[in-house]
């Protein structure tokens, strides 16, 4: 393919993340320039036709676009902090998993020294970079996602979350309290249905079947949150009290551990029992939220 109307891009870190990055720019034909404290593992990138820099001052002056993909901010800091005077002007694409916070004050340190800031959270593991199905988030300066769109469009779909540098690692961060929750509800609901001898493929593609109602509950609820009215049009908490007593009556019949769907169980009774057993279950989340001052 092609490099004469590509982007050079730099890529900062070759973990498997790393190096699957680099991987999808040079697919794309991006002029790829790559970086790693240990350079053995530039190797297999610069067979397929990567750059090695041998500095990382080299590394950020060979491309206008930058992305990093390490450990961890720290170690982010570690890395570019000395060459902050090359990264001047240029576009830095934070890819590493962090805090909010954290981000928030990488882009502070980024706009004090001229540098463009981008972060990023990443919604796939390795063998996913370089499909449109899946989703990279990213907060940060106006515009920036926009111009190297070209560029960032070839490792997933690129979805702009606005200004915040700190939403896309929140985002992150409450997608994986989402994803560890169903595959909880997942894994004790097969274990249930394997019980009485149902193969977990069998289960799974009825579950699968049945997550296009679940999107369809959660943006529901999602404008009753947002309205801060929970009307139980669908289904109330007193009737869910009653339907999660056939859960775990199941589960107790076979044996299955019974804490997740406790769990619920008690959230729901709280608010029924605060006058609140005619809402809808999206009232529950009054109970994550922290209490009034």
């Amino acid at each position: 393919m092609s490099n004469t109307n590509k982007q050079n891009v730099t890529v900062i870190g070759l973990g498997r993340m790393g190096a699957a990055l680099a991987a999808a720019f040079l697919d794309a034909g991006h002029p790829t320039t790559v970086f790693n404290r240990t350079p053995d593992k530039a190797g297999p990138l610069v067979a397929r036709g990567a750059r090695h820099a041998a500095t990382v001052a080299e590394a950020v002056t060979a491309s206008e676009l930058v992305v990093v993909c390490v450990l961890d901010y720290p170690a982010v800091r570690a890395l570019l902090e000395p060459v902050a005077d090359a990264l001047r002007g240029r576009v830095l694409v934070n890819l590493t998993s962090g805090s909010p916070e954290q981000a928030r004050e990488e882009a502070a340190w980024a706009a004090g020294r001229g540098i463009g800031y981008l972060d990023g959270g990443i919604m796939t593991t390795p063998p996913g970079i370089g499909d449109s199905a899946n989703m990279i988030l990213y907060a940060g300066g106006p515009g920036l996602l926009q111009t190297h769109r070209p560029a960032l469009e070839v490792l997933a779909d690129p979805v702009d979350l606005g200004a915040d540098a700190g939403l896309a690692s929140l985002y992150d961060a409450g997608l994986l309290g989402l994803m560890w929750s169903m595959f909880g509800g997942w894994l004790h609901s097969t274990a249930l249905t394997g019980a009485d001898g149902v193969s977990a493929k069998d289960f799974t593609a009825v579950v699968v079947r049945s997550l296009g109602t679940m999107a369809w509950f959660m943006t529901t609820y999602a404008e009753q949150i947002d309205a801060g009215k929970y009307p139980g049009d669908d289904a109330t908490l007193d009737v869910h009290v009653a339907s999660i007593a056939h859960l775990l009556h199941a589960g107790e019949k076979r044996g299955i551990d019974a804490r997740l769907p406790e769990l619920h169980l008690e959230m729901m009774r709280e608010a029924i029992e605060a006058g609140h057993g005619g809402d809808s279950y999206a009232r529950i989340i009054e109970a994550f939220r922290p209490a009034p001052r």
